[in-house]
């Protein structure tokens, strides 16, 4: 199948995910500097939220170019990406209604942390699709940077329910260390 038809697609679905989310922050109440603090944690987890999609953005990007074909399993497991990054605007809104308390951030870092686990599915659909030399596959190597965020997502996970901003702090270092570009697949030839 051709590999930009999905690129394309995904494009558009990343592109609404990122306008809902700009629409979950309200106007401040008042005209002062003040009408802004009840904004903070919202504005916080837009930018947090915002960064994580970007992130899986530019890496979904250049995994794509990294292959040459793409199968229905990779359909698949790219819309499953999808559903999971399509549940950060309902939790941003939670966030915004809640504050950061236990359950919206255990339902954050579970969208997350879904999200990797799809990513992941749809990186290993990609390679079985490509063929055996794959120069995805070697450019993945042993994935480090997803293994620790593994870990850090379940310690953050584990940590909702008795330090919430300690969680929300984890998960801003997840996305921090995604943030630092992956230059894998580029150092591979294969972006």
């Amino acid at each position: 199948m051709d590999k930009d038809r999905l690129n394309a697609f995904t494009d558009g679905v990343f592109a609404v995910i990122i306008t809902i989310m700009v629409l979950e922050l309200k106007p401040p109440t008042g005209a002062g500097a003040a009408g802004l603090l009840p904004s903070i944690p919202i504005f916080l987890a837009y930018v947090l939220s915002f960064v994580n999609v970007g992130i899986y953005w530019v890496n979904h990007h250049h995994m794509l170019h990294a292959v040459r074909r793409v199968d229905g399993a990779s359909l698949l497991a790219n819309l499953f990406l999808l559903f999971w990054l399509s549940l950060a605007p309902f939790v941003i809104r939670w966030i915004d209604e809640a504050g950061v308390a236990p359950w919206p951030v255990f339902a954050y870092g579970v969208i997350m942390f879904m999200a990797g686990v799809a990513y992941s599915i749809l990186q290993s659909t990609l390679i079985r699709a490509d063929g055996p030399d794959s120069k995805l596959k070697s450019a993945v190597g042993d994935d480090r940077k997803g293994k620790i965020s593994v870990v850090l997502y379940v310690a953050g996970l584990a940590l909702s329910f008795v330090a919430p901003y300690a969680a929300a702090a984890i998960y801003v270092a997840i996305g921090a260390m995604w943030l630092v570009p992956d230059r894998r697949i580029e150092r591979h030839g294969a972006a």
